[in-house]
């Protein structure tokens, strides 16, 4: 019966993610034939990202996929058991809590008599919201123990939450601390991210004498913005590509240009591994899907193993300033701000990682003798020939968007309808019966894992605002930091520890209304800082003890976590040097839009 409700939750979620695709294409098409589109097209597809995102959330929840600090997984024995009971019961009470305050918001709407588009109601497509957040908290107390004993003392923390809403006065009536180092200790015990980030919005709000329906209330805000469905929708067009051999097809193209010159093998990794990071939006798909690919063709060209560990980990969060990748769309929309600027503005820093990470392959190459290959033009013409499916999809995406002829939805639809089309009708990787599905349900899942921390994420930064906490930081910052240069270095210290304990959407979210004051009061370019900001994050992913691709690697190389650490700080020490090269050469980010007249 449980594999039944899988497979249908799976396959609703999949539906909804193929609508979301299908509707901003349809619109786009029937608009310019005939004149008019689907009446309520745009909410339709924002609210199926609501649908997507929170089913998709409940899905990981089931898989035990929800994104949390790693630091829970040092542990060992007894303590990890312990770990898991004490942080599954607290993650089920935070997600009871936000559980409550869906329920409240679809009732608020319920009398509003509001329309999503063809008759469908508000407060229906709202439902998700508590029956996604409920789902959530009862597999999180099944996934806290194997024994019923551990399920049931974990279920405890459901009943304290129903408590704390029944009688709001044991919030009031202490001080914030005690719930502030609940949420921190949930955290360094492994509950998952958006059950700390809501569950401490909820907190405070409760504090104040606010039902946490105020959190949802922003939740249901930022999941129906009219670009959010562009970062679902690229995720999709990733891992269609790592589905299929498109990785496999790159790598032959990449091999057969650049294997002649020293360290080609490496320089190919890099740039394949940048390229599947722009569309997959993280690079943790990145890792999984190409580490079984390109640390074998790595060590059998004589690469030291060590080094194409540390390689890998550290390219597998390289891409991410290149458009159209996903935390530049998610940036935009929260700083409020064209998303065609920062695409601009985020390709020569790109570049310029990449091509560090590239020349510190070739290092290698020189210094260890790995094998080459000869350049043989036949073969190089016959790869670029089976890739040039692959190839043509990132011009497509960023020649639609700045010509002005598609939206970032439709850009984002027509990518994913693309990729799907390539690998299911043009190469036959991917199988309509047998794999759309799957991939489409693990794409779910890791977008609903993301999703889910934005939107409550966005509900803490409502209580941050709202006790005028960026109007005091900036106070502070400007009474103390008096040098435009000591700013931007201190600002770089911080976002890499914010990008070694947070993941780098919740960090959008959470940090930008913060610091983008700060921005403006010190005279730096909305664009350069959103580009500063995405930089150290990138470089957050290596930073040790809690840097996710260290995790990932070792998971999917099957290496010690410590030898991982260890083969990838010299490319952690490279990266950093290409950040503060952004951070202290403005030109490399605004260069170009000053060039095109968007400066």
């Amino acid at each position: 019966m449980s594999t039944r409700l899988a497979r249908v939750e799976d396959a609703f979620a999949s539906a909804a993610l193929l609508a979301m695709a299908l509707v901003p294409i349809a619109e786009s098409v029937l608009r310019r034939l005939f004149g008019t589109g689907i009446p309520g097209a745009g909410p339709i597809a924002q609210h199926l990202v609501l649908w997507v995102g929170f089913l998709g959330a409940a899905i990981a929840a089931r898989q035990g996929t929800l994104l949390a600090l790693a630091s829970g997984t040092l542990l060992r024995g007894v303590w990890r058991d312990a770990a898991a009971l004490v942080s599954g019961a607290l993650g089920a009470g935070l997600a009871a809590l936000l559980a409550a305050g869906g329920l409240e918001l679809v009732a608020s709407e319920r009398g509003s008599g509001a329309v999503v588009g063809l008759g469908v109601p508000v407060w229906v497509a709202q439902l998700v919201l508590p029956v996604a957040f409920a789902a959530v908290a009862l597999r999180l107390v099944w996934r806290a123990s194997p024994h019923w004993w551990g399920r049931a003392l974990a279920a405890v923390g459901i009943g304290v939450a129903l408590l704390l809403l029944r009688t709001p006065d044991i919030v009031t009536a202490g001080p914030a601390w005690p719930w502030l180092l609940v949420c921190g200790l949930a955290a360094i015990g492994g509950t998952p991210i958006f059950a700390v980030l809501g569950g401490l919005a909820a907190l405070l709000f409760l504090r104040d004498g606010v039902t946490p329906g105020a959190v949802l209330v922003e939740t249901y805000a930022l999941t129906t913005s009219p670009t959010l469905p562009a970062i679902p929708l690229f995720t999709l067009a990733g891992f269609l590509l790592a589905e299929g051999q498109a990785s496999a097809r790159l790598l032959r193209v990449f091999r057969a240009w650049c294997g002649w010159i020293p360290g080609g093998t490496a320089v190919v990794c890099a740039v394949l591994c940048s390229f599947f990071t722009v569309f997959t939006g993280g690079s943790g798909v990145t890792i999984l899907a190409l580490g079984g690919l390109l640390l074998p063709a790595l060590v059998a060209d004589g690469y030291q193993e060590r080094f194409a560990v540390g390689l890998l980990t550290a390219s597998g969060s390289l891409g991410l300033l290149l458009p159209p990748a996903l935390p530049l769309i998610l940036y935009a929309i929260v700083a409020q701000m064209p998303m065609g600027d920062l695409f601009i503005g985020g390709v020569l820093p790109g570049v310029l990682l990449t091509t560090m990470m590239a020349a510190w392959g070739i290092r290698e190459g020189l210094r260890s003798g790995a094998g080459r290959q000869p350049f043989r033009l036949g073969e190089a013409m016959a790869a670029m020939r089976g890739a040039a499916w692959e190839f043509t999809m990132p011009l497509l995406v960023v020649g639609v968007l700045l010509t002005g002829l598609a939206t970032a939805i439709e850009a984002a639809a027509l990518t994913a309808l693309y990729a799907l089309v390539v690998q299911v009708l043009v190469h036959r990787d991917v199988s309509v019966r047998r794999d759309l599905l799957r991939v489409c349900a693990e794409c779910v899942a890791v977008v609903g894992g993301v999703l889910i921390i934005l939107g409550v994420a966005v509900g803490l930064t409502s209580w941050l605002v709202a006790a005028q906490v960026p109007a005091h930081v900036l106070s502070w910052t400007q009474a103390h930091v008096h040098s435009r240069y000591t700013f931007l270095l201190g600002l770089n210290l911080f976002l890499l520890v914010v990008g070694a304990l947070m993941d780098i959407f919740s960090a959008i979210v959470v940090v930008v209304p913060l610091i983008a004051p700060l921005g403006l009061a010190y005279g730096i370019h909305p664009v350069h800082l959103g580009i500063i900001f995405i930089a150290n994050l990138e470089l957050g992913y290596l930073t040790p003890p809690v840097g996710l691709n260290l995790f990932l690697a070792s998971y999917r190389f099957k290496r010690p976590l410590l030898e991982v650490t260890r083969a990838a700080l010299p490319m952690l020490g490279l990266l950093g040097a290409g950040v503060l090269v952004i951070t202290y050469v403005p030109w490399l980010t605004v260069g170009l839009l000053h060039v095109l007249g968007r400066g």
